[in-house]
């Protein structure tokens, strides 16, 4: 038995090429025992990081891997095929390094083994080589791994029917080429059958891979949505298990982006409110695609905006904003709830009157909010204000709103203030007007003009009572009053 001296431990980069030479003859040894113990060593280092599986490669063994997953019995196989996947996992130079020395043709022919558990090695390996990049998965696909993974994914094991269905994810995710070739061999119809299997890890799996399908364009979505998922997939929302709810969120998210009628068709299974009620559930990056599902739901028209009301949206949406830690959360409720108010006066106070403008504004004005939180709070702001003719919820904003913000709130009063005599009454007794003649403004700028259309609303001597400065002209004219005397 070797001992090893420290310099060639395997942990210590400078005894990687010892410990690679010293365990390539035992991948020939007569034992097949030591052989598959060599190969499953060899897979643990190189699974432990990018150095030990470049030094797997450096040293030459992956040649002789491939001979041997060709020949040598089940055991072997599927240590091999792990190594494979332990090196490819890495990068995709790695992973190239293996397309190189031929190993998908020989990975593919184990799909069609008869040993469950060496389909599964391979089917994982693929997997791992085809996430890196868009040539690397086509690369996978004209080995002719696509049909075999379709016929791996009916199969009765679940381990096998997870990997397959992972693999075919990674495959799809990269382009809509891609995906197509997965669509063509007919996947849709066996993932979907398996939305509601028992196995958490399994549907996990399979929502994230139609999920990979459908994001890419209109005519893929459609496809997916034409296998029948809705309303089965709304079950998903309310998975006890916190990935299943992410990536069937994930799932409708990238079906309802497309097209109003393919939200439309959403709304009409219920999945708004399912999805509303899933936000509710959870919380952080889980909450995310749902977050963004109502966003893109709402950006499509006022009906849809409208739908996403009536479920009671906004006020999940508001506390997604207040409530989670994470910026890129809140950037996203932001958006979200800006492209829900965007539409019409009647859009903008229903988001108005859940006192989510002070917050945006807050998220904008802060310096600890990253700067997509600050571009989207901003954005958000802009688009309810514009439409917003809820006066209680602008009031504030003459207070505390920077200048170009303070902008389109003045241009909203100035809408507004001519056709509502009560506004105007309240506008003065609640401190407004006063507010408005403190403003310093451009002589011929947009806002001026705006203050104009204020002031015109109402009788000068009211105007002047409440410009800063008038209290003192009246004490002047007391002072220089000269009382009549009999």
């Amino acid at each position: 038995m070797h001992s090893f001296t420290k310099d060639q431990s395997p942990w210590i980069p400078n005894g990687q090429a010892g410990v690679m030479s010293l365990l390539r003859p035992l991948l020939l040894d007569v034992v097949p025992t030591i052989q598959q113990t060599a190969a499953l060593a060899l897979g643990r280092l190189a699974n432990y990081n990018n150095d030990l599986a470049e030094a797997v490669v450096k040293g030459d063994i992956l040649p002789q891997l491939v001979y041997s997953l060709a020949e040598q019995n089940r055991f072997y196989k599927k240590a091999a095929a792990f190594v494979l996947r332990a090196v490819g996992k890495h990068s995709p130079q790695l992973a190239q390094a293996i397309v190189d020395c031929g190993a998908l043709d020989t990975l593919v022919i184990c799909l069609e083994d008869f040993d469950p558990g060496v389909k599964e090695a391979a089917a994982w390996a693929l997997g791992y080589i085809a996430r890196h990049n868009a040539e690397l998965s086509q690369a996978v696909v004209d080995a002719g791994a696509v049909p075999l993974l379709v016929l791996c994914i009916q199969e009765p094991e679940i381990a096998l029917k997870r990997v397959a269905a992972s693999a075919l994810s990674d495959i799809s995710k990269h382009s809509p080429e891609l995906a197509q070739t997965v669509v063509d061999v007919g996947a849709i119809a066996h993932l979907a059958q398996m939305i509601l299997n028992p196995d958490s890890k399994l549907k996990h799996q399979v929502l994230s891979a139609l999920s990979q399908i459908a994001k890419h364009s209109v005519d893929l979505a459609e496809m997916v949505v034409e296998a029948e998922i809705f309303p089965v997939v709304l079950t998903c929302l309310k998975d006890k298990d916190e990935y299943v709810k992410k990536n069937a969120s994930t799932l409708i998210r990238e079906i309802a982006k497309h097209t109003p009628e393919l939200s439309q068709l959403i709304v009409n299974a219920g999945g708004v409110a399912a999805v509303i009620d899933c936000i509710g559930s959870c919380k952080g990056n889980i909450r995310l695609p749902g977050i963004m599902m109502l966003g893109y739901v709402a950006a499509h028209s006022e009906n849809l905006a409208m739908a996403v009301i009536i479920s009671k949206g906004v006020p999940q949406l508001s506390v997604c904003l207040s409530e989670e830690p994470e910026d890129h959360i809140k950037a996203a409720a932001a958006w979200a709830l800006g492209q829900i108010g965007r539409h019409t006066p009647e859009h903008a106070r229903a988001v108005a009157v859940t006192n989510t403008l002070p917050v945006l504004l807050s998220l904008y004005m802060s310096t600890e909010s990253s700067e997509d939180l600050q571009v989207k709070s901003k954005k958000a702001i802009k688009n309810i204000l514009q439409k917003c003719t809820y006066l209680p919820a602008l009031e504030p904003f003459l207070y505390d709103a920077p200048p170009n913000i303070l902008k389109h709130v003045v241009g909203q009063f100035s809408k507004v203030l001519p056709h509502d005599s009560k506004a105007r009454r309240l506008f003065v007794t609640s401190g407004g007007l006063k507010k408005i003649q403190e403003i310093k403004a451009e002589p011929e700028s947009l806002l001026q003009e705006y203050i104009n259309s204020i002031n015109n609303c109402y009788p000068e001597e009211i105007v002047r009572y409440y410009s800063p400065g008038y209290s003192d002209t009246l004490l002047q004219r007391v002072d220089s009053y000269q009382p009549i005397t009999n």
